[in-house]
């Protein structure tokens, strides 16, 4: 019997990454997500990362933005779950069996399939961005 393998696919900056799909022209633009209400930062993307902290309130820090260039956008709680969901059946696709853990990570088993894993996560990672556009780790 093979030894069990388990894959930890994250989605990098989630909800950063799906407002990105749909503007592609934001691409290299510091970016974040406001909580509802646009009360606090819920997500950023990497750029935004050194100049933002997680859960400011956006009150306090829009001169920041402005300073830096970082973008602010409302949460889309809709479109995050049906990125989630072409995200995770990309996913199911390539591997025996999949458990969802939250929103924009999952386990994917990889117990018997080809050597070598690490091609096969180089897979899934590639598959993911190709068919959804949202970068994984």
């Amino acid at each position: 019997m093979a030894e069990q393998a388990i894959a930890l696919v994250d989605c990098n900056s989630f909800y950063a990454s799906c407002e990105r799909v749909f503007r592609p022209d934001l691409a290299r633009t510091p970016i974040v997500v406001l909580s509802n209400n646009d009360g606090c930062v819920i997500a950023r993307s990497a750029d935004a990362k050194p100049f933002v902290k997680m859960g400011e309130p956006y009150f306090k820090i829009q001169h920041l933005l402005k300073q830096h260039g970082i973008l602010a956008f409302s949460s889309n709680y809709a479109l995050y779950g049906d990125m989630s969901q072409r995200v995770m059946t990309v996913i199911e696709g390539m591997v025996p069996a999949l458990e969802v853990y939250s929103i924009d990570e999952a386990f994917a088993d990889l117990t018997g399939l080809p050597e070598p894993l690490e091609q096969i996560g180089r897979e899934i990672r590639a598959r993911v961005l190709q068919h959804t556009g949202i970068p994984t780790g």
